[in-house]
């Protein structure tokens, strides 16, 4: 079942589709700064897991809405054979069905792909992998946690295209305290000589629980510069660009028409079914969260019980809010007409006077219609969109 995914866009969109995350809460070794749910040495749940997850796609209603993006992360998707992640796929195909030229993704660890795994996955309908590089130098690498070399995530980019994948995306991770400018161009360059079509590159956060935050707290590693990040964010720009990769969103670059639908979908605030351990859902304002902890979600499957483990329902000033804070990550910004269409006037309103403020101060723009973040201001997007809320 190999599909190509069809016309997608890399603006904000009152109409971004529907989507499906399924989550695989699993790795092989936790990452120093990782705080998703995730979970170490559990390969004996993996099949039951797999099976309690396709029985709780089963049990979902979408609504008569057919996926347009569907998106597998983790954890580890990939330490799942490609016969298991297979059976969910075709799950969801079955009890949501899949757009003409939907858009499915899988995150991989470079430690657990090859060519054939690719083949796989290219056969079972996967027609788009996400590969976490996060460096390309020895030691920042092994500061992180990660296990796998330079060389072998590269090579697992090479498997993807020899496969026949032809939506690659590379992740990478900047700032951390351990890396030097020099460092940062030999992940960028090498990145961009293995030819992926979308590159997404974080800023490292040292979130609490994590081993890096012990280690930062303790005194025994230093924290991240958020100067040197934005300076960091800055060269990524420079040179991404110049090798004609488009930014998009704030951390997100691809070149011309490779834009990820299940980015634009999250930054338009679409709807999307969460499925599995620790999942997030949102449906018309009703944000969801799942049971987190893996062998817990079996057992409540097994017991035909609920797997949500919360909800709450946003109320119409919180949903624009939100909208807007979302939408304006993208470097289209929003297009208002089909803001307020979507969500009233209400809440723009209410903000006229801020958003004077911001304009004035040089931090929006608007420009036939859409209100964007300006140039110079990706850097305190957080600031700004803070302001707005």
């Amino acid at each position: 079942m190999i599909t190509q995914v069809g016309d997608r866009t890399s603006r904000w969109t009152a109409d971004p589709g529907f989507g499906v995350y399924l989550h695989i809460p699993f790795c092989r070794h936790r990452c120093h700064y990782c705080d998703f749910n995730t979970y170490e040495g559990q390969e004996g749940l993996h099949l039951a897991y797999v099976d309690a997850l396709i029985t709780d796609i089963g049990n979902c209603d979408p609504g008569g809405r057919r996926a347009t993006s569907i998106f597998f992360g983790g954890g580890t998707p990939t330490l799942l054979p490609a016969s298991g992640l297979a059976r969910i796929l075709r799950a969801v195909a079955h009890n949501v069905g899949l757009d003409p030229g939907a858009e499915v993704t899988v995150e991989a660890n470079p430690e657990t792909v090859d060519e054939a795994k690719f083949d796989a996955l290219l056969e079972a309908g996967f027609n788009r992998v996400s590969i976490g590089i996060q460096s390309l130098v020895p030691e920042v690498l092994t500061r992180l946690g990660r296990t796998h070399s330079p060389e072998r995530a590269l090579e697992a980019v090479g498997a993807a295209r020899r496969a026949g994948f032809e939506e690659v995306n590379a992740d990478l991770m900047y700032g951390s305290p351990w890396e030097s400018t020099s460092d940062w161009m030999t992940s960028l360059e090498g990145v961009v000589a293995a030819g992926p079509d979308h590159i997404s590159a974080y800023a490292l956060t040292v979130e609490e629980g994590t081993p890096l935050h012990t280690l930062v707290a303790s005194g025994r590693a230093p924290d991240v510069d958020p100067d040197i990040q934005a300076e960091r964010h800055e060269l990524a720009s420079e040179v991404l660009s110049a090798a004609a990769y488009e930014r998009y969103e704030v951390s997100n670059w691809a070149l011309p028409g490779h834009a990820s639908r299940h980015n634009v979908l999250y930054w338009s605030a679409g709807d999307y079914l969460g499925l599995g351990a620790g999942a997030h859902g949102h449906r018309s304002g009703r944000r969801y969260w799942n049971e987190k902890l893996p062998r817990e979600f079996v057992s409540r499957v097994s017991a035909q019980r609920s797997t949500e483990s919360g909800s709450e329902l946003l109320d119409a000033g919180t949903r624009a809010g939100e909208a807007m804070m979302l939408g304006l990550r993208l470097a289209s910004g929003v297009q208002l007409d089909e803001f307020t269409r979507r969500y009233g006037p209400e809440w723009l309103d209410g903000r006229a006077a801020v958003l004077a403020q911001l304009e004035a101060g040089g931090f929006l723009e608007r420009s036939e219609g859409w209100l964007r973040l300006s140039a110079g201001s990706t850097l305190v997007a957080n600031d700004v969109l803070c302001r707005l809320l």
